[in-house]
């Protein structure tokens, strides 16, 4: 079980560091951004993003 989590965790890091990318490079505006986010830390069960 604690390899599954571990393994989203990955998973969570890869997409949000494409995710700020994006924004960065101005291809989604904040509010695209804001959104995917939540939505990435809800699917993923994160309760704060330390690195944002």
């Amino acid at each position: 079980m604690e390899q599954n989590r571990e393994q989203d965790f990955v998973h969570y890091s890869i997409q949000f560091a494409c995710l700020q990318k994006l924004k960065k490079r101005s291809l989604i505006t904040v509010d695209e951004y804001e959104a995917i986010k939540k939505r990435l830390m809800r699917d993923y069960n994160v309760v704060t993003n330390l690195a944002a």
